[in-house]
């Protein structure tokens, strides 16, 4: 069973995200924001990261740029979930996200998304 981190600061949306990704199969460790999606990284060593990208503490960028400078977490797939972004946002190509999920999202394009990025990897 593949693991991965959900770095969600809403609640309600990290409670369904959870439940759509074990239903597909995935062992998930929830984090609300960065800073724990961070800890959860280095104690669990998943197989990929579904962040959020505007959370508080530490933000899902930041959390990528992290990973991204540490060479244990380098080549983690990341993939950014938000309602945020406009077409055009510098932000996850700035922080070398794998791939973009715009919000609102159907459960299938999220287990896509995550089964993409792992086949990558």
């Amino acid at each position: 069973m593949t693991t991965l981190v959900l770095a969600e600061d809403d609640l309600d949306i990290r409670a369904i995200a959870a439940r759509i990704l074990r239903r597909a199969g995935y062992e998930v460790i929830e984090a609300a924001d960065g800073s724990e999606a961070l800890e959860a990284v280095r104690e669990h060593r998943p197989g990929v990261v579904v962040s959020d990208i505007d959370m508080p503490v530490m933000s899902g960028v930041d959390l990528c740029l992290a990973l991204r400078a540490d060479p244990a977490t380098a080549d983690l797939p990341v993939i950014f979930v938000s309602g945020s972004l406009v077409p055009g946002d510098p932000r996850p190509e700035q922080a070398q996200a794998t791939a973009v999920l715009p919000k609102p999202f159907l459960p299938r394009e999220l287990v896509d998304c995550v089964e993409e990025a792992l086949s990558r990897r």
